[in-house]
């Protein structure tokens, strides 16, 4: 009975994720995306007139939720003053509109307000992501992001993230520069790879298969935005601290979408001034990326995997 019980709960996640992904598959959004640009910035109006604007020319749920996500996102940077402080303040709907800024709790209450005017079901998930390779096993690390989880019906296989924050573009390392840079993958994303950079601090707010608990997810490499492009399904190594014994060969391998193509792969070495940057022989055969390399000296430092140019993702080896 137990077999049968497990069967049928890993047959729901699949559901679940196969919904998710249905929900945008072959749809053509690029209307939506034109029109809200054209609206523009929209100075002096309210959340409630703004979300008016923007939905009002459709009648379709999935339609009203990517016009709101396009304006938040096309429309207001992170703060990254607020953001070093620590500080939750000038986080609300009404501060967020006035300064164009927010950290991840304001873009998700910006964002669940329009939707709540619009009349979508919308709720904030706090929980946690890593940044870097530093936080990977740091299981002491207190909330730090927040995005949304959109109902459009009772059942769970009706709801979908959105990260806005993520969607608007990107940080450097020290949280010093933001890049405006809009990203569609954080509108109602593939769950699992959300939930590989996602954590949320209530469980009931975890879509589809992901991390059984918080050590587990900081066990985990950091996962990179290319991940969506690419649709990774399985990595190796899966531990986010890789130790390697010096000029061993460390293996890597990662599968990936059907319709993914590879035509360069290199590994970055450390960060900011010593950064370096390699590129590495490689094999892709039935959707299976593969290469390995060897570190000639004992040391440690973050190991990036970079992929067509773009971040995949993010580990610490140690090298004995």
């Amino acid at each position: 009975m137990k077999h049968i019980s497990k069967k049928i709960f890993t047959l729901l996640l699949v559901c679940i994720a196969l919904n998710c992904f249905a929900q945008k598959e072959g749809k053509d959004f690029k209307a939506i995306d034109e029109y809200v640009k054209k609206l523009g910035t929209l100075d002096s109006l309210n959340m409630g007139t703004i979300s008016s604007l923007l939905t009002k020319n459709y009648s379709d749920k999935t339609d009203k939720v990517r016009a709101i996500y396009d304006w938040i996102a096309y429309n207001i940077a992170y703060d990254l003053k607020n953001a070093g402080s620590g500080s939750g303040d000038k986080n609300t709907s009404t501060e967020v509109l006035l300064r164009r800024k927010a950290t991840g709790a304001g873009y998700a209450t910006l964002f669940q307000d329009m939707c709540s005017s619009a009349g979508i079901r919308c709720l904030t998930a706090d929980g946690f992501v890593k940044f870097g390779a530093d936080q990977i096993n740091d299981t002491k690390t207190e909330i730090n992001h927040s995005w949304a989880v959109v109902q459009l019906g009772q059942s769970p296989e009706a709801w979908y993230y959105a990260d806005p924050c993520w969607g608007a573009g990107y940080t450097d390392a020290e949280f010093k520069t933001f890049t405006k840079a809009f990203n569609p993958d954080y509108f109602f994303a593939d769950l699992t790879i959300f939930n590989w950079q996602h954590y949320p601090d209530n469980m009931a707010w975890q879509l589809g298969p992901g991390p059984k608990n918080k050590k587990d997810f900081f066990g985990m490499p950091v996962i990179k935005s290319a991940a969506y492009e690419l649709g990774l399904k399985k990595m190796n190594p899966n531990d986010g601290v890789v130790k390697v014994k010096v000029n061993k060969p460390l293996a890597f391998s990662y599968q990936l979408n059907s319709n993914a193509t590879v035509t360069k792969v290199a590994l970055v070495f450390g960060e900011g001034k010593k950064k370096k940057i390699k590129d590495v022989p490689f094999s892709f055969s039935g959707n299976m990326l593969g290469f390995t390399y060897k570190f000639e000296e004992e040391d440690s430092f973050p190991v990036t995997v970079l992929v067509n140019g773009k971040e995949l993702a993010e580990y610490m080896v140690d090298i004995e």
